[in-house]
């Protein structure tokens, strides 16, 4: 008896702390399109503060895309990511967003050309329109050479893609490393960014 009364108690315990916790994360999520979204996915997964991070979809009118058909359907690749605001801020993710990609190449991003593979900031809230148009301003300010040509749009409909393009880059470490190094995009975002360039670092 006293066994299951303990037993009771470690679990009553246990629920308690898992919703203390689940209360104490303040989620929000931010929807970025750059380019490759494994890259995308991986580079955001680094970023303290970031919960998850899922490949996807977004900005066509095509409904239910697949990976055969969302050009067709006027999506591009993007990637929906979930964030503790208590750890870390839109205003963050946004800096880490501009300085991890080529916001000035209107064609796609390194190897992969196409619309489909643009930049674009998918903002999913009024108070996000407006904490993206003041990093896109503060940004050209500070880089009045560089022609940003990333788009702010309206939140559109998030279509995950397929199971086996979520966490890619965790369960195929070696093709991953194989495609980012031989699309060239840690070597164009340093050539575009220099020191600024995005390269995993927690703070940046």
């Amino acid at each position: 008896m006293m066994r299951r009364i303990l037993l009771l108690s470690v679990v009553c315990v246990s629920v308690l702390l898992t919703g203390i916790s689940a209360q104490a994360q303040k989620l929000e999520t931010a929807v970025f399109a750059g380019g490759c979204f494994w890259c995308v996915e991986s580079d955001f997964d680094k970023v303290p503060g970031v919960v998850k991070t899922i490949s996807g979809y977004t900005g066509g009118t095509g409904p239910s895309p697949t990976y055969d058909t969302y050009v067709k359907k006027g999506h591009v690749e993007a990637v929906k990511i979930t964030f503790d605001v208590e750890k870390t801020s839109y205003k963050k993710l946004l800096n880490v967003f501009w300085h991890s990609v080529n916001p000035t190449d209107p064609g796609g991003q390194f190897c992969d050309r196409g619309r489909a593979y643009s930049t674009a900031i998918f903002a999913q809230s009024r108070k996000q329109v407006a904490i993206a148009k003041a990093s896109k301003t503060s940004l050209k300010k500070q880089n009045p050479a560089k022609n940003i040509v990333t788009p702010i749009l309206g939140a559109s409909r998030f279509y995950p893609s397929e199971s086996y393009h979520q966490g890619y880059a965790t369960r195929n470490p070696i093709r991953y490393k194989f495609y980012r190094s031989s699309c060239g995009r840690d070597r164009q975002v340093r050539k575009v960014w220099g020191k600024m360039a995005y390269r995993g670092i927690p703070g940046h």
